[in-house]
């Protein structure tokens, strides 16, 4: 099912973890409008990099975002959230740099530049963090900062 132009249901719920552990990931139907909501989010920030988003993580229902090992309060879990990589625009911190300053005209409620266990991505939500100060932040093995900071 196409969501927008370039977003599908099956790829906002596509789940590795899922199918390793036999989980099941289908998105209540109650929040389809939140997912939705999601998919315009990632199609703005899609035209304003210019080249294709690729979402690595999108929904998670509460037993998979368990298994992932997400926190309970997970926007991921009420299809507020997705993880992305744009590796034709470059780096994730490069694209958590580019869409920093553009978050209210993106849509971005929350942006996170993730690098923790070795990986990065950049993690994206159409909620509002209820502290400003967690609007747009960096996550790594050593903690958080505020801001998008260079990983190490």
């Amino acid at each position: 099912m196409q969501l927008t132009q370039h977003f599908t249901l099956a790829e906002l719920t596509a789940s590795n973890k899922a199918r390793q552990l036999g989980l099941d990931n289908t998105l209540p139907p109650e929040l389809m409008p939140r997912l939705v909501l999601t998919a315009e989010m990632l199609e703005a920030i899609r035209r304003q990099l210019g080249v294709p988003v690729t979402v690595t993580s999108g929904y998670r229902s509460r037993d998979v975002n368990k298994a992932v090992g997400g926190v309970t309060s997970s926007d991921h879990t009420q299809g507020h959230a997705a993880d992305i990589v744009a590796p034709g625009y470059g780096s994730a911190y490069q694209v958590a740099k580019a869409l920093a300053p553009l978050v209210s005209v993106l849509g971005i409620g929350q942006l996170i530049l993730e690098g923790v266990k070795g990986k990065q991505w950049v993690h994206v939500s159409t909620r509002v963090p209820d502290k400003p100060a967690n609007r747009v932040i960096t996550i790594t093995d050593a903690g958080t900062q505020l801001g998008i900071q260079e990983l190490p």
